[in-house]
């Protein structure tokens, strides 16, 4: 069965990770993440060093070490996360990206942007203090 919409692996792993993160007292690793939401380990690590690198978290290395939260999780919303691992959202004229339509109205109706829109509100909307 197909689906609309469907959410990247990484960005699942990215938004669940830092709700996981920014409600723990102390640091966290990704096996303990993993452990939590079986999700691969091994795919944690690099999801979160990407969040190191847009500057969404602290990392720590060592055996006490671990991920933390770099901002105040209210000041961070589900779209800076997203972003960090997806890139900009992007709303075209045409959902399919042609330059040219031989067409005089979109055949979908816009619809295509009207539900990225609304997805990107939603998550522009959303802060990680929602989830605390």
């Amino acid at each position: 069965m197909s689906k609309i919409f469907a959410l990247s692996e990484a960005s699942s792993i990215a938004i669940h990770s830092m709700v996981l993160i920014a409600r723990a007292d102390v640091s966290m690793n990704a096996v303990k993440i993993a452990e939590f939401t079986g999700f691969s380990k091994n795919h944690i690590a690099k999801v979160l060093q990407r969040l190191v690198k847009s500057d969404l978290l602290k990392s720590v290395r060592g055996p006490s070490g671990g991920f933390s939260m770099k901002k105040d999780p209210k000041d961070l919303t589900l779209l800076d996360i997203y972003q960090a691992i997806e890139g900009p959202i992007e709303l075209n004229d045409c959902p399919l990206s042609y330059e040219i339509c031989n067409f005089d109205r979109c055949l979908m109706g816009n619809v295509i942007n009207k539900l990225t829109s609304e997805f990107r509100k939603f998550l522009e909307d959303q802060t990680l203090g929602t989830y605390m």
